[in-house]
């Protein structure tokens, strides 16, 4: 399970991703050079400030190369000393949606796609030939399953009505916001929420923008949660190619987690925090959990 809640506060953070096409048994890959380093590497660049790392992940690959990509499963990150602050370098593996590269930034003056033993040999650091090793450890061609918990609503005790129609507060909202991008980068169809307010308002910025609508089901609910039936959903999901997001609470997620990933780990997630499930022929092959 790839961890990417928390960070030291003085730590560099940049994002990017190894960009493949083509065939799973022959991809390429997308490499950048660099004049003023004169060094070939992947795509990435450094956060902005509040940006979301998945969100500046995206950024930078569409900046340097000019490709849209869509994002699979978290990679290792990469640690080095920038003078002397630490730097941190968070991958993803990423399927281009469009596959031309043309570059306009004055960091990178080529872009090309290579096979992977090209790749190998055109890379220059050993670092990024380390990732290349870790992106066909398992399946390229991915899908997600996304398990939010909804974002900050109140006090319980201080919410006068039905705890069913406790709304978002105004942080739940923002998260709210953050999420939509960085759900973006998965491109969901399919968007399920418990019936709760607070649920539904999680995943509405992403619906809106996407152009969606949201599926209640009563069974993701803290009132009328049915685990059994709640995992008879999920494994349907699990079977799907359709890239999905389900939203429910904190009372729920972690026996509906347990049930489906084999040595889960830590099955608690923050409010706002989500849970990336990437799986291929109904097999689970990676596992990244965010904050927002």
């Amino acid at each position: 399970m790839t961890e990417l809640d928390v960070h030291p506060t003085d730590m560099i953070r940049a994002a990017g991703a190894v960009v493949w096409r083509g065939p799973e048994a022959a991809p390429e890959v997308a490499l950048v050079h660099r004049p003023k380093y004169d060094d070939w590497t992947f795509p990435k660049g450094k956060l902005k400030p509040g940006e979301h790392v998945i969100a500046g992940a995206l950024r930078e690959v569409a900046e340097e190369t000019g490709i849209t990509a869509l994002l699979g499963r978290a990679l290792p990150p990469i640690h080095y000393l920038k003078g002397k602050r630490l730097k941190r370098v968070d991958y993803w593996v990423a399927r281009a949606a469009t596959s031309e590269p043309y570059t306009d930034v004055d960091e990178v003056d080529e872009v090309v796609w290579l096979p992977l033993k090209e790749a190998r040999r055109r890379l220059t650091y050993e670092w990024d030939a380390g990732l290349l090793r870790a992106l066909t450890a398992v399946p390229l061609a991915t899908t997600p399953l996304i398990l939010v918990r909804h974002g900050m609503a109140g006090s319980r005790q201080e919410w006068a009505g039905d705890d069913d129609e406790r709304p978002l507060d105004e942080v739940g909202k923002l998260q709210a916001e953050v999420l939509t991008d960085a759900l973006a980068a998965y491109r969901p169809v399919d968007l399920i929420s418990s019936t709760s307010t607070r649920c539904v308002q999680t995943l509405e910025p992403y619906a809106e923008s996407a152009g969606l609508g949201i599926r209640q089901e009563r069974l993701l609910s803290e009132t009328y949660h049915d685990p059994r039936a709640a995992l008879r959903l999920v494994s349907k999901v699990l079977d799907s190619d359709r890239a999905t997001v389900l939203c429910s609470h904190g009372k729920v997620l972690p026996e509906l987690i347990s049930g489906i990933i084999d040595r889960p780990g830590d099955v608690q997630l923050r409010k706002g925090a989500f849970m990336v499930l990437h799986h291929a022929d109904g097999r689970i092959v990676g596992v990244d959990r965010y904050i927002t």
